[in-house]
């Protein structure tokens, strides 16, 4: 009586090998084509990465992240990490990282914003997402590479299909959140002055949603470049790959200047996108107040004995 019966059963298992079984055999053209696609993605961007000569990246990456964080000690702090990169010897595998995280995160970002604006339209689609995004987000990343492995084989395609769908609810949620949280009464003075569905959408929630949209952006990248490691169990090159080597050898030194290259690169990725979202909060709180300053200005414009006469 203490174990469960053997005679209640879901045949769960069967039903999904059948369901992929028939893809397999009625869509599999389909998938490699986009396999194919990908992986000339994936190649360009590489090799666009590659081109760039490694001084002026770092330099590059110096001079943004002290833009954006306003703090020369910042961006010397973040050209020194991109540099101790190469300086293990891990250049090339981590432009070939980048260039996964890169595709993986504009991918998210294509599907996952118009997802939140649809979450945020409409409650019925927000109800429908809401426990796939839940599934997704607490779903064991390593269960992904199953179903990349069947539809693309072996390689970075797969290994960029699965951090698609590991990274992408962040995004998706934030978006959502961002566009829900615009106050109303700047909707019902916007839908007053005659603005339509898509004016109030683009100059209107987006811009007062953009911290937030870039926080999910950030939460998203930071989370396909968590991935790289596991994606490399299934053919992907790059750091994870070299993470993966030392593990199998037990080689310490290895492992350990792969891993926190690819800390050096999540640093570097986490601070420049964090002050970017800040940046863009507090021009937004700004271009507020000025509006409201204006209004007020012109309130006691109309309100003065002048402006009565």
């Amino acid at each position: 009586m203490r174990d469960f019966p053997d005679w209640i059963r879901f045949p769960v298992a069967d039903r999904v090998d059948h369901a992929m079984r028939w893809v397999l055999n009625n869509l599999g053209w389909f998938f490699d084509w986009v396999g194919d696609v990908g992986l000339g993605i994936l190649i360009s961007v590489e090799r666009a990465l590659l081109f760039v000569p490694w001084w002026v990246a770092v330099i590059g990456v110096g001079v943004l992240a002290w833009r954006v964080m306003g703090s020369k000690r910042s961006g010397i702090a973040m050209a020194v990490l991109l540099f101790m990169v190469g300086a293990f010897g891990y250049w090339t595998h981590a432009m070939n990282t980048l260039s996964v995280v890169i595709v993986a995160v504009a991918f998210s970002i294509t599907l996952g914003i118009p997802l939140g604006i649809l979450m945020a339209w409409n409650n019925t689609v927000r109800n429908l997402l809401t426990p796939i995004l839940d599934a997704m987000q607490t779903m064991p990343s390593f269960v992904y590479l199953i179903p990349a492995l069947m539809l693309f084989g072996l390689g970075r395609v797969p290994a960029t299909f699965a951090t698609v769908i590991y990274a992408i609810p962040p995004v998706i949620r934030l978006t959502n959140v961002g566009i829900r949280e615009v106050p109303s009464a700047v909707i019902e003075a916007s839908t007053a002055f005659g603005a339509g569905r898509w004016n109030l959408l683009f100059d209107v929630q987006l811009p007062l949603a953009r911290p937030s949209i870039m926080v999910g952006v950030n939460q998203t990248t930071m989370m396909a470049l968590a991935m790289v490691v596991i994606g490399s169990m299934i053919g992907n090159r790059g750091l994870g790959m070299e993470v993966l080597l030392a593990i199998n050898r037990v080689n310490i030194g290895q492992g350990f200047e792969a891993g926190i290259s690819i800390v050096f690169l999540a640093i570097i990725i986490d601070r420049v996108t964090t002050a970017f979202a800040k940046a863009k909060k507090v021009e937004a709180s700004t271009g507020e107040d000025t509006e409201t300053e204006e209004i007020e200005e012109e309130a006691e414009e109309e309100g003065s004995p002048k402006a009565s006469a």
